[in-house]
């Protein structure tokens, strides 16, 4: 039962995790891997893959998503890739500020990043101004689905390692 209590707090704990840009959905298919070697088969390989698929698969549209926004939004192909560039940059930058650094530097990144894609490019600051905070609503909403595929992930594995089931 204790153990089960750990992996419910590690699941807790990838799920705080994420909005501050730190890797909790990679904690907690950490925890689910300790829970199945520790305890044994009540949770189950196939159950420790899909959290760790869900993890990758979040991952990726992390990636992805606000690269999709700035698009979205009127910016280039280019502004997308750059967009990504600058958030993954943003967030190693802005690691040493505590709690927050990381999320406040992928967001300004990916906001810089589309600007300066599209400032290259020649466009008007209007347009590429739009593009850049496409680029940011980007970041929302995959910070947001990376929390939605973290809730199911940590449901998943505490339903299937339920001790009185």
């Amino acid at each position: 039962m204790t153990a089960f209590y750990l992996l419910a707090a590690a699941g807790f704990l990838g799920l705080v995790l994420i909005p501050i840009g730190m890797p909790g959905l990679w904690v907690f298919f950490a925890s689910t891997v300790g829970y199945r070697l520790l305890v044994g088969p009540r949770l189950s390989w196939a159950v420790v893959g899909t959290v760790g698929l869900l993890a990758l698969a979040a991952e990726v549209l992390d990636w992805t998503v606000s690269a999709h926004y700035t698009k979205k939004f009127g910016g280039s192909s280019r502004a997308g890739w750059w967009a990504l560039a600058g958030g993954l940059a943003g967030a190693i930058v802005g690691v040493p500020v505590p709690v927050i650094g990381s999320v406040i530097g992928s967001f300004a990144g990916a906001f810089l990043g589309a600007l300066l894609a599209e400032y290259s490019q020649g466009r008007a600051h209007g347009d590429a101004g739009k593009a850049a905070w496409g680029a940011i609503l980007g970041r929302m909403a995959a910070t947001v689905v990376k929390i939605g595929f973290g809730f199911v992930s940590v449901v998943l594995a505490l339903y299937a390692a339920w001790p009185l089931t």
